[in-house]
């Protein structure tokens, strides 16, 4: 039996996030980045700004990622909806995760010829790029246009490129940790067991005989 408190709290909080409009999740994503490039750049950030805000940003663009997976087997499991939010939710991921190759491109690595020295080179930068390549179809068909054009069948097949990419992106975090730490297991884990949702639910069901 369904746990009454919960399922009156459950509702209450959809209630409440309809009223939440989705662009402000733009606005705070943005926001926070500008805040994070403001310590950076005035010494906030520790005596390495530049590394520090590249992993502030892949960080948070990890997090976005694993946030997205898990909307729809929290509506699936618990009710709470959090759908409206889901475009909002990538965009701002992929925004993080633009931020992050810029700041390492730009600012850190700062040539071409080291740049691509560095994705030939370097297993993690590579993987970390694949993921990024995996990312660019589902940030330029993010929008109702491309839902219209593409069809819904074809717009979804593209954005399971999700998938991959969030399991590129935890490996990423994973090989350029010095040793193994417990942080960028606990993403790869996550992603894993939210990816195992998603099989767990498309997975048939056989009739009693």
């Amino acid at each position: 039996m369904a746990n009454p408190i919960g399922a009156t709290l459950i509702q209450r909080s959809n209630t409440v996030l309809r009223r939440v409009p989705a662009w402000l999740l733009y606005i705070l994503g943005a926001g926070w980045a500008v805040w994070l490039f403001w310590l950076a750049a005035t010494g906030g950030l520790g005596v390495e700004p530049i590394e520090a805000l590249e992993h502030r940003y892949g960080k948070l663009a990890l997090q976005l990622i694993v946030i997205g997976l898990a909307i729809t087997p929290l509506r699936r499991w618990s009710g709470l909806n959090l759908m409206p939010f889901r475009r909002a939710v990538g965009v701002t991921a992929f925004f993080y995760v633009m931020a992050h190759l810029l700041v390492w491109a730009v600012l850190d690595v700062q040539t071409l010829s080291a740049i691509w020295a560095d994705i030939v080179k370097r297993p993690y930068v590579t993987i970390g790029m694949a993921g990024f390549v995996l990312l660019l179809p589902l940030a330029i068909t993010s929008n109702d246009l491309a839902v219209r054009q593409l069809g819904a069948a074809r717009w979804r097949l593209i954005h399971k490129l999700a998938y991959p990419a969030a399991i590129l992106g935890a490996l990423h975090y994973i090989w350029l940790s010095k040793g193994l730490q417990i942080e960028p297991l606990a993403y790869f884990l996550a992603i894993i067991g939210l990816l195992g949702l998603r099989i767990r639910a498309l997975r048939p069901r056989v009739a009693p005989q």
